[in-house]
């Protein structure tokens, strides 16, 4: 099967199970109440569900520490439940990611109990292993201040074992070809219970050599083609996001020279430089990110994102542009996290000001690439601070001013509602944003379904065109003899640009797309646009017959 790339025009969102919603009444999500809610993101214009980790897990980390690749943990249900969800989720148009977290497992995990107690264990080189201490237990640590070491010893083994993570996820030895056979397995096994991709966490770590006898670690990009090569062959359709936080001169290394590694990436490049954008008025470090990432493969495709279940990273940037978001957006250290980000949402981050968020929005549906948006973002839901580390984005899903925001009927929920305060379930929900025409959630389903009918952005090429104004970036997208410009402002005042969205004639008319602000280029072939503060327009390159036919604008 021939993969139609339908991954280049999708809309998709991301969820936590066990916080959307809780149909048993146990004070846990499960895919029986998820089902409830599938026509809700069908309604939303949802085309793809990406499930963070479901599977049994001692849920240590988020069920990032995994016990059981092959199945479901049964606070969520059963593994008929996920394929019913599945089947569900086919039926509406919607298309179903996992997670792959195949780094690292659970030290629980039957595989690494079976490794530490026995040095003849079929398991033991599905580890990392050193007999004696290695002298770089501190290097290369991603947890900084909660992490202590990458490598820990382990007294029924008698030996050190490596965990990039925390103590309690080893990793796995990708190297050794029967862990890289499992995680074919792995994935022929969910691919065949309804699943048309997954998101691999951790790439850059699942390819690199590790050991203490490798003094210059090298990723095995050769992996990424084989896992590539079964989907393909298993299932055309199926496709890998790759959760790579890389430079841009690598790009193309994970994504494949002719398009046969990953087929989509995180763009942390962008998203790091467009909240400093936000944060100084100033777009044209975007503009430089928006550059240095362009090059990529024809069927490749960038996943664009505002924020996700960990911190912002903000670790690419320069020190005093880091510091710029930090104090902007972050600026206390209940804020920060890990020395490098922060871990508040999107909507308090911003102070909840409309403006900014629809900017923000409007942005991340403009970007060159997949949009990715992640639950309760369509209604602007805060955070709860007083929980550790990542947790206190991880709150359920507001629904209603039913107790518990109607995620449950339990009153011992498995996180707490947020409650009171300007971001509490009272008063931000779903319930009451579908009932009010001008709420954030019914905008921005107005701007997923603009979006879906623009696939100029998804497909096409873009052109960054110049306005002469650092506060404002213009892309302009073309693909199959077709335009489209768009136009954003950072900055807090109105401003007026002149703008040369191209030489040829169908250039001089531009349709708004939001509404109708349309514009004509003056003898000059330049446009004349006015923006308010934080303004944005989406603009279709004219044709002369449109042109013909009104000559009033």
């Amino acid at each position: 099967m021939i993969n139609d790339l339908w991954y280049k025009n999708a809309i998709v969102y991301c969820l936590s199970v066990g916080t959307f919603m809780d149909a048993d009444g146990d004070g846990i999500g499960d895919f029986r109440g998820l089902m409830r809610r599938l026509d809700y993101l069908c309604g939303l214009g949802v085309t793809a569900i990406w499930l963070l980790p479901f599977q049994p897990s001692p849920q240590r980390d988020h069920g990032y520490d995994v016990a059981d690749y092959y199945g479901v943990d049964p606070c969520y249900g059963t593994l008929g439940d996920f394929v019913e969800f599945t089947h569900a989720a086919k039926q509406r148009g919607m298309r179903v990611l996992i997670d792959l977290v195949v780094n690292h497992t659970s030290d629980q995990h039957p595989w690494f109990q079976s490794a530490r107690k026995d040095p003849a264990s079929p398991y033991r080189d599905w580890y990392v292993w050193s007999e004696k201490k290695p002298p770089n237990i501190h290097d290369g640590i991603v947890f900084p201040g909660v992490q202590e070491a990458t490598w820990t010893f382990d007294e029924a083994a008698q030996a050190w074992y490596f965990h990039r993570f925390y103590s309690f996820q080893p990793d796995l030895n990708t190297s050794n070809p029967h862990v890289q056979a499992e995680i074919l397995k792995i994935m022929g096994f969910w691919t065949q219970l309804g699943v048309h991709g997954f998101r691999m966490d951790a790439v850059p770590f699942v390819i690199a050599q590790e050991g203490t006898g490798i003094a210059a670690p090298r990723e095995q990009f050769d992996m990424l083609r084989t896992f590539r090569e079964f989907l393909q062959w298993r299932q055309g359709d199926s496709i890998i996001l790759a959760e790579a936080n890389v430079l841009p001169e690598t790009d193309m290394d994970y994504f494949g020279r002719d398009g046969d590694r990953m087929h989509m990436m995180f763009n942390f490049q962008v998203n790091q430089n467009l909240f400093y954008a936000f944060a100084s008025s100033d777009a044209r470090p975007l503009a430089k990110a928006l550059r240095v990432t362009r090059p990529r493969p024809a069927t490749a495709q960038w996943g664009q994102f505002l924020r996700n279940h960990d911190e912002l990273d903000l670790g690419r940037l320069a020190e005093d542009q880091r510091q710029a978001v930090f104090e902007a957006f972050g600026p206390t250290k209940n804020d920060q996290l890990y020395d490098r980000g922060i871990r508040r949402r999107l909507a308090p981050m911003l102070d909840g000001d409309r403006r900014r968020m629809e900017l923000a929005y409007s942005m991340l549906f403009t970007l060159p690439g997949t949009p990715v948006i992640r639950y309760g973002d369509e209604i602007g839901m805060g955070d709860d601070l007083s929980l550790p580390e990542r947790e206190c984005g991880r709150t359920p899903m507001q629904w209603s001013t039913e107790p518990q925001g109607g995620f449950t009927k339990s009153q011992r929920p498995t996180k707490p509602v947020i409650s009171g305060g300007p971001y509490g379930y009272e008063q931000v929900n779903v319930a009451e944003q579908h009932r009010d025409p001008n709420s954030f959630m019914n905008w921005l389903e107005r701007i997923i379904r603009m979006r879906t009918e623009v696939p100029e952005i998804g497909w096409g090429d873009f052109t960054i065109l110049p306005t002469r104004n650092p506060a404002v970036l213009a892309l302009r997208y073309d693909w199959r003899n077709n335009g489209v410009v768009v136009v954003h402002n950072f900055a807090h005042a109105p401003i007026e640009i002149r703008l040369k969205t191209g030489d040829d004639e169908e250039s001089r008319l531009l349709i708004d797309l939001l509404d109708g602000d349309h514009s004509r280029a003056d003898e000059k072939g330049r446009h004349r646009i006015v923006l308010e503060g934080y303004g944005y327009r989406w603009y279709r390159i004219g044709g002369l017959d449109y042109l013909l036919r009104r000559t009033e604008i």
